[in-house]
C-alpha cells in the first residue's frame, strides 16, 4: 500500500501461519500491503513494529512513517528476537491493546498483523487509513470500538513516555 505521501506498508511474512486465517496475506491480496519473505528484502530505516522494543509507538514517529513507511512482522513468537536483530530501522512497540480477532478475542497484546497495522496507523494520526485496513475483516471495526478509548489516548500523547504512562493507567 502506498499512501497519499508515498508511505508503504510492508509485511515480513515467514509463512508459518494458516493462510486461510492470515490477515497479512489478505491485506496483500487486497493491495493494502506488500509481502516480503526474506529479511534481506526488507528496506532499512522504516518504522518497524517490534513488540520487543523498549520504546512505544507515538505521534513523534509520524515523520518516519511518512518519509519511509511501516514494517510489520508475521512470524512465530519463538523467532522474534532473531528476526528483529536483523532488521535495521526505527523499532517501536505498540502499547497495550485488546485483540478483537477470532483467534485471540479479548486477549491483551495478542493482535493479528492487521490489528497491529491498524493500531499503528491510528496512533500515528492516520485514522481513516486505519479504518480502511480493519474494514477488510468482519471483526476489524470492532477492534477500533473495543480499543477506542485507548487508541484516542495514545494518539493524544506527545511521545513514547506519555504513551507508556497512559498504558500504565489502563493496566
Amino acid at each position: 500500500m502506498k499512501g497519499k505521501r508515498g508511505q508503504k506498508i510492508i509485511i515480513y511474512h515467514e509463512g508459518t501461519c494458516d493462510p486461510a486465517k492470515c490477515t497479512a496475506l489478505k491485506l496483500a491480496r487486497l493491495g493494502k500491503a506488500i509481502i516480503v519473505r526474506r529479511i534481506t528484502d526488507i528496506p532499512s530505516n522504516f518504522l518497524i513494529l517490534n513488540p520487543l522494543s523498549q520504546t512505544a509507538l507515538s505521534l513523534m514517529d509520524k515523520d518516519v512513517f511518512e518519509m519511509r513507511g511501516l514494517i510489520a512482522v508475521d512470524c512465530s513468537w519463538n523467532r522474534l528476537s532473531n528476526v528483529f536483530r536483523n532488521i535495521k530501522g526505527v523499532h517501536r512497540a505498540l502499547p497495550y491493546l485488546i485483540a478483537a480477532n477470532p483467534v485471540n478475542y479479548g486477549v491483551p497484546t495478542k493482535l493479528s498483523t492487521a490489528e497491529a497495522i491498524g493500531a499503528a496507523l491510528y496512533i500515528l494520526g492516520f485514522k481513516e487509513e486505519a479504518k480502511g485496513i480493519l474494514e477488510c475483516f468482519k471483526w476489524g471495526p470492532h477492534f477500533l470500538t473495543l480499543n477506542c478509548e485507548l487508541l484516542e489516548a495514545y494518539f493524544s500523547a506527545r511521545n513514547s513516555a506519555e504513551v507508556i504512562s497512559i498504558q500504565k493507567e489502563f493496566i
